[in-house]
């Protein structure tokens, strides 16, 4: 795929993997529509990724089908159509067992994880068959196959994205629409509250995987990286 002028929809493109990303398509050529829900971020996010190229954006739940549908047509609105969807945004319930996970919280889990990624599919398809094809990239993680204690909730909405995404894949390949699935072990942000110091260098840094996701897009049409594993190449000495 030719990425000038190409149009993509980042969800939870304010920080961490999802600003790598808008940064990285930026720098390639590609306008980008991004949203996340402090609009603060928001706004702070939008001004420095405007250095880069032309980005837009909007403050958007998207856990909310109706917020879904304002980001489309703000989209929409500003540049044309949509080529690219990165499903980026995620929320990650850590450090409790089933028994003290309320309801509500594996609720949330799953509707920003899970349900937001089939809203925002479901959205985007028509408009990528309008195109003659497109690019899905949906952003799971390797705790989507291997389960842990203490992140069961977290789990259940990944191993959920994989599957989706699997089946997905296999329904719009005949229309030129890709879909990959991005699975990161550790990745170098504060998700999950986890703290950006030096002794966390060694995970894996967001731009690492806003380079992947840029060469997938570049690689020839006849070839599909369906699930892509991303590791540290070394762990911490114990």
């Amino acid at each position: 795929m030719s990425l000038d002028n190409k149009i993509a929809i980042i969800t939870g493109g304010t920080k961490g993997i999802g600003f790598a990303i808008a940064e990285a398509l930026l720098k390639s050529g590609v306008k980008v529509f991004i949203c996340g829900r402090n609009k603060i971020q928001l706004r702070s996010s939008l001004n420095i990724l405007s250095e880069f190229g032309e980005v837009a954006g909007i403050s958007c739940d998207v856990r909310d089908e109706e917020e879904i549908d304002a980001m489309f047509a703000e989209c929409l609105k500003r540049f044309g159509s949509v080529d690219i969807l990165i499903n980026n945004a995620g929320v990650g319930i850590f450090g409790k067992t089933v028994e003290e996970t309320s309801f509500i919280e594996f609720e949330y889990t799953l509707e920003t994880n899970l349900y937001s990624v089939f809203h925002t599919c479901k959205k985007v398809i028509p408009l990528m068959k309008e195109r003659n094809g497109g690019y899905i990239f949906n952003i799971s993680s390797i705790a989507g196959q291997n389960a842990h204690p203490k992140m069961a909730t977290y789990n259940a909405s990944k191993y959920a994205l994989n599957g989706f995404t699997e089946a997905l894949m296999q329904e719009v390949r005949q229309d030129n629409i890709k879909v990959s699935l991005i699975c990161p072990g550790s990745v170098n942000t504060t998700f999950g509250s986890q703290e950006v110091t030096d002794e966390t260098s060694w995970q894996i840094h967001p731009n690492d995987i806003a380079e992947i996701v840029v060469d997938l897009l570049k690689i020839n049409p006849r070839t599909l990286p369906s699930k892509v594993e991303i590791r540290p190449s070394k762990l911490p000495a114990k």
